[in-house]
């Protein structure tokens, strides 16, 4: 056996699993149960890590309040899932496109097409950060399924050197990423239903993962106001139909309302519920979210408690 086989061979994520040595066998119907019921298992071990978590959002929300990035970097599907979070950021908060930066081994081909050997060299992962221009206020998640890809680990030796935060996302425990790293977030999810395919419930674990970095640090920096996304891009029909409805439903305006203030703020969707609750003119407003940093509700209630004082 060689070194390499022998290594995989330890690894939870590669086992076979006792619960589907006969799927060959099974109907479709079958089938699809036994990857539901292992599915759930993702979302378990998931929650095991959200102490793990919250220490990495609280890590991200310092980055991004420093001028930082958060830079996600994998090879193939976790690579892919790491893109893809990244990729959402800008239309779901009015992030610039560079403040969350998701790297692939391979590049963009490899979103798409195989690239073979990619994942296997670490100084391909420290010159993809390095062409990125990687600094001390950035934090760095290294996502790999396996805990061993040479492509991650380059990268996460790298963004140490250069003084940058880093977060080891494995489904492994006791990972070599997370030797490497200043936190380790590992659900371990077990077998998958498929043995090797760490496309299914480990890469479902790390999707979960992912949209709680994101999500959770944006909520932190003042991207939401209630439960409401304020700070969308209104880039498309659908989009402008759902800033209408944002309003609305954090205001009690009416649609003809909603619509006459986001035309009159150019799409602001938080300005315009701030003008709808307080009355304030646009400048007034606009000036009063640069005062607060951006949260929403801190405005409102500094103008709700000025007009009750006056």
């Amino acid at each position: 056996m060689n070194l390499l086989a022998g290594e995989l061979q330890k690894l939870v994520s590669e086992g076979r699993n006792p619960r589907t040595l006969d799927l060959d066998l099974l109907s479709t119907r079958e089938i699809i149960e036994k990857i539901n019921a292992e599915d759930g298992e993702a979302a378990i071990a998931v929650g095991r890590e959200a102490d793990a978590i919250a220490r990495a959002v609280d890590r991200i929300v310092d980055a991004f309040n420093a001028g930082g990035r958060l830079v996600y970097i994998g090879a193939g599907t976790s690579g892919r899932l790491g893109v893809l979070d990244a990729s959402e950021c800008p239309p779901t908060f009015s992030v610039p496109p560079g403040m969350v930066v998701g790297l692939i081994a391979g590049g963009e081909r490899a979103l798409t097409t195989a690239v073979e050997g990619a994942e296997d060299d670490p100084v391909l992962g420290a010159r993809d950060l390095e062409a990125i221009d990687l600094t001390a206020k950035d934090v760095v998640v290294g996502i790999a399924v396996s805990g061993r890809t040479p492509y991650v680990i380059g990268a996460l030796e790298y963004a140490r050197e250069k003084g940058a935060a880093t977060v080891a996302l494995s489904c492994n425990p006791a990972s070599a990423i997370a030797a490497i790293s200043d936190i380790s977030i590992a659900p371990v999810v077990g077998p998958e239903v498929l043995a090797g395919s760490t496309r299914l419930k480990s890469g479902t674990a790390q999707k979960l993962v992912l949209n709680m970095l994101s999500t959770a640090s944006m909520i932190r920096i003042g991207k939401v106001y209630q439960n409401l996304m304020v700070d969308v891009t209104v880039s498309n029909a659908k989009l402008y139909a759902r800033a209408v409805r944002i309003v609305m439903e954090a205001s009690g305006v009416s649609d003809e309302t909603a619509e006459h203030l986001l035309k009159q703020t150019g799409n602001d969707v938080k300005l315009a519920i701030l003008m709808a609750l307080t009355d304030m003119d646009m400048q007034d407003g606009r000036d009063l979210l640069t005062e607060t940093g951006g949260f929403l509700r801190q405005a409102i209630n500094q103008k709700t408690a000025q007009s009750r004082d006056s």
